[in-house]
């Protein structure tokens, strides 16, 4: 009698699908600590300021669920659009001189004709690796017109000019500092860009008779515009962040600069200065999506013009 119904699977499939599953597990096994890592230090985070925003923590009945009481809250309040409105300023101003400035020093190294080119890609990239705090106070310093450098030039040519640190020159001063310290980040950006240029289109332009202004214009900024774009992305997140800058300022520009002077500055001080998380919580939840759409509509006009 011959039994029925029952397959034996051959021994060589069974060890292919065996070391299938294996290798299937260790593709996993190799993603596994940056998901780890990613999950603690990114979406956890995010996840629990959203659990926040939702919350309000009132003197009867403690933290309560509001849902979106405190989103209606940041929405109505003219602090906050302020401290939007303030950085919107600075992001449309600020950003496009530094990447201008940044642009033609890469093209001025890029195009072999400057003189000591390494060693001023250094001097123009050396501000980057001063931190922040640093680079604010040494300008905090020279901004100011009691003790500081404009204040010495004030005082040895008996001139008077403008206090870098009142309220009409403090947002241009901040501007100054963070452009000084980002240009020699974005000039490496574009430096990079530009040297995986094929030669040979230089080449074949110079033999065309085309001008350095033509080549520049024809083929070094069209070439280069993914590193335009993701450069313009950086600049507006950052322009967004904004907050060490005004931060340290403020100990020495208290009449120019309060509390509620940048939407981070808002955010930190009604966490830790006025205790309350929850909504600090959701004026941070607001700017992110505010800085992610913003960045994802640059990036697709950007992307859409390089097609």
């Amino acid at each position: 009698m011959v039994a029925t119904g029952t397959v034996v699977a051959p021994a060589d499939t069974v060890a292919a699908s065996s070391r299938h599953y294996r290798r299937s597990w260790a593709g996993w096994g190799f993603l596994a600590p940056f998901a780890l890592v990613f999950t603690v230090v990114f979406l956890a985070p995010i996840a629990y300021s959203i659990y926040l925003s939702l919350f309000q923590d009132r003197l009867i009945g403690g933290n309560s669920f509001v849902g979106a009481d405190n989103y209606k809250q940041a929405l109505q309040d003219p602090a906050f659009w302020e401290s939007v409105r303030r950085v919107a300023l600075f992001l449309v101003v600020q950003v496009p001189i530094m990447l201008f400035l940044a642009l033609l020093a890469a093209l001025a190294i890029d195009g072999g004709r400057l003189y000591g080119a390494s060693l001023f890609r250094i001097a123009i990239f050396l501000p980057y690796a001063v931190p922040a705090v640093v680079a604010t106070l040494m300008w905090g310093f020279m901004y100011g017109s009691q003790f500081g450098l404009i204040g010495s030039i004030n005082d040895s040519l008996g001139l008077s000019l403008p206090d870098p640190l009142g309220p009409k020159w403090v947002l241009a001063s901040i501007g100054n500092i963070v452009t000084w310290e980002f240009i020699g980040y974005n000039m490496l950006i574009f430096y990079s860009a530009l040297r995986v240029i094929p030669a040979s289109l230089y080449e074949a332009a110079a033999i065309d008779g085309a001008s350095e202004l033509r080549i520049i214009r024809a083929i070094k900024l069209p070439a280069i515009r993914g590193a335009l774009v993701i450069a313009t992305i950086f600049s507006i997140i950052g322009s967004f962040q904004l907050f060490n800058e005004p931060n340290i300022l403020h100990y020495v520009a208290k009449n120019a600069i309060n509390t509620q002077y940048t939407p981070n500055m808002y955010a930190y001080s009604l966490s830790f200065s006025g205790q309350q998380y929850n909504y600090s919580a959701t004026i941070a939840i607001i700017m992110g999506l505010l800085t992610m759409v913003i960045a994802y509509t640059v990036q697709l006009r950007g992307m859409r013009k390089a097609l």
